[in-house]
């Protein structure tokens, strides 16, 4: 094993706390993975016998196979532990006797006997709070003497992330003056966390791509990541701004986002320390909603991009909802590279974080 400045650290938050030089030195690493994939080279001794454990609090198709895919391609061993089928792991103040386990316990165990956690937690796992799960895995850190690292949580998606930028960096080469928009679009379900939109709003902003976040009224993000972009755009001579009008948005860009999210105040709130304050409005959320079924990205839409332009999207996309099937089947749609791309950019995750020999 060979330590290096990535060796031991968490992966949970670094739209936040990794530099812009750290991220392209992930890039880059994915690039020499996939190439040596493509060329059917043994990376088996990268993390040879190492132990990544996995913790699902919701569905995944692209995130648990390619995690699984990606510890043995480089020689480890990927575990699933199944919240559930094990002891659920809880915080103080959540725990069920016989069916759930402190996190501080939990955490602990496993650094006796792994490698690295890996966790994915949102929504009805995270009681719907905003930030419950995200300080979830930060409890997990505290405890943990191996890393931890962010499979999606209900503020921030870096592994998606990751991959979204090696795509980009793929199709265009230099991330400078290319223009990203994320946009909201609609679906026919409320219940959307905001990971994904906040990291595709920071990660493209760190690297100095000009944002553009486009959102009909009540779906603006967390303003903490908002102000983040700002000042990601101030240090990279580089844009970010808001608008609530999609097609001014798509007009020359590069890259279109379009992804749908919930509205944060029609959600439950609560007080720092736990208690309710107030109820979740589903049905108020779902009338916003309704209201912006005009927020699809469609062939229309799509004419008023760059010519070389890109479709993106993390999947699973909700067709004829955020997006017809003519674009995320078409020529400009990138989102199966994508999906591929998770494959690659996670492997450099691990090979850092774990201490792979490279």
């Amino acid at each position: 094993m060979r330590t290096n400045k990535f060796y031991g650290r968490d992966w949970i938050s670094p739209e936040l706390n990794y530099s812009k030089e750290e991220w392209e030195s992930l890039i880059r690493l994915a690039e020499e993975l996939k190439t040596r994939f493509a060329l059917n080279e043994d990376t088996s001794n990268i993390l040879d016998g190492q132990t990544l454990y996995a913790m699902f609090f919701n569905s995944s198709l692209r995130t648990r196979s390619t995690f699984a895919t990606g510890i043995q391609q480089l020689g480890g061993n990927y575990i699933e532990l199944e919240p559930g089928k094990t002891y659920t792991p809880a915080r103080k103040g959540y725990e069920i006797p016989y069916k759930t386990e402190r996190v501080s316990d939990v955490a602990r165990v496993l650094s006796r006997t792994g490698d690295a956690i890996a966790i994915r937690m949102y929504g009805k796992a995270s009681h719907w709070i905003y930030g419950f799960a995200h300080e979830t895995l930060k409890e997990f850190a505290h405890w943990s003497d191996i890393p931890i690292i962010n499979m999606e949580d209900d503020v921030f998606h870096p592994c998606q992330a990751l991959a979204d930028m090696l795509t980009i960096k793929e199709k265009f080469h230099d991330l400078k003056k290319k223009k990203f928009v994320i946009s909201w679009a609609y679906s026919g379900s409320v219940e959307k966390p905001y990971a994904v939109p906040q990291s595709a709003a920071l990660a493209p902003s760190l690297l100095g791509m000009d944002v553009v976040l486009a959102r009909p009224k009540g779906f603006e993000l967390d303003p903490m990541v908002t102000q983040k972009c700002k000042e990601y755009a101030q240090q990279n001579n580089s844009s970010f701004e808001e608008t609530d009008d999609m097609e001014a948005a798509f007009e020359n860009a590069h890259v279109v986002y379009p992804k749908s999210w919930g509205a944060r105040n029609y959600f439950a709130q609560y007080d720092k320390n736990g208690n309710k304050t107030k109820e979740a409005d589903l049905e108020g959320m779902k009338a916003l909603f309704e209201k912006n079924k005009d927020w699809i990205c469609d062939e229309e839409k799509m004419k008023l991009i760059d010519k070389n332009g890109i479709y993106m999207h993390c999947l699973p996309a909700d067709r004829d909802m955020e997006v017809t099937d003519p674009v995320i089947d078409g020529p400009q749609s990138v989102v199966f590279d994508e999906a591929e791309n998770r494959l690659h950019a996670q492997k450099a995750i691990m090979a850092l974080l774990m201490g792979g020999r490279l």
